[in-house]
């Protein structure tokens, strides 16, 4: 008895910084999965990224964009987990739990709101719409690193969104095949770094990692060897689909 007590306060307790990065996975599949307002913002933050592409941002605009767009999604979770907390103490109607909960939404609109300034200042300048008339390819080959960045951004927000489909089929006891989140982020980020420096060294140093990647999943039998490989494929598919035909002007 006293054994299963001590398993239950190890799982409240980071014990090694590996727990302490799931437990902060599990966070965020819970809000995507139990949130309706988490996706609809992950779905507008593929659109802001994907827009992004047709405009010469500096690194700077492109910085502050990708700021105001996940600060949004970051007040959205602290107040899921406040109404959660709010939600623990007391089932019923009471002020003080209605204040809170009132402040917490607040502040998701004041960061809605700094998000749509941003949006407007960088979209609409009359300097990037008159530009509009160079060809979408011109940019994507004037900017192979802001490709590189936004391919691996969608590749995480993608993996959110399937985790969360996943997880959800599972709380209604279905079996799904389940990609490997992070094997698609580390060959969607080799993928990058092999078309942004060409460097065979750098290459490889990145292609062992991301092995050790595949080694680990399916040593902790978490994913089988055709989901590994399903998402080392998708991985690489994400990057080269965003790249398109520049690839072959490189």
């Amino acid at each position: 008895m006293k054994e299963e007590e001590e398993k239950e306060k190890k799982k409240l307790h980071n014990t090694n910084f590996i727990d302490a990065c799931n437990n902060a996975v599990n966070g965020i599949l819970y809000a995507t999965t139990t949130q309706s307002n988490v996706r609809k913002q992950l779905v507008i933050a593929v659109t802001v990224m994907i827009l992004s592409l047709f405009y010469n941002f500096t690194t700077s605009e492109f910085l502050c964009l990708t700021f105001a767009v996940f600060l949004v999604i970051f007040a959205e979770m602290i107040n899921t987990a406040i109404e959660t907390v709010v939600d623990l103490f007391t089932d019923q109607y009471h002020p003080k739990a209605k204040i809170a909960k009132d402040v917490a939404a607040g502040a998701v609109v004041l960061v809605a709101i700094n998000a749509c300034v941003v949006a407007y200042f960088l979209f609409f300048r009359e300097t990037e719409l008159s530009q509009m008339g160079t060809t979408i390819l011109d940019y994507v080959v004037a900017s192979p690193m802001h490709i590189a960045f936004v391919g691996i951004i969608l590749a995480v927000i993608g993996i959110l969104a399937g985790k969360a489909y996943i997880n959800h089929k599972k709380q209604v006891g279905k079996r799904i095949f389940n990609p490997s989140g992070q094997t698609i982020l580390a060959f969607a980020i080799l993928t990058a770094i092999w078309l942004n420096t060409r460097n065979i060294i750098v290459f490889a140093l990145a292609l062992v990692l991301s092995c050790l990647v595949i080694g680990n999943r399916m040593r902790n039998d978490a994913h089988s060897f055709a989901e590994v490989m399903y998402s080392s494929t998708m991985g690489v598919l994400i990057i080269l689909l965003l790249y398109g035909i520049t690839i072959f002007r490189m």
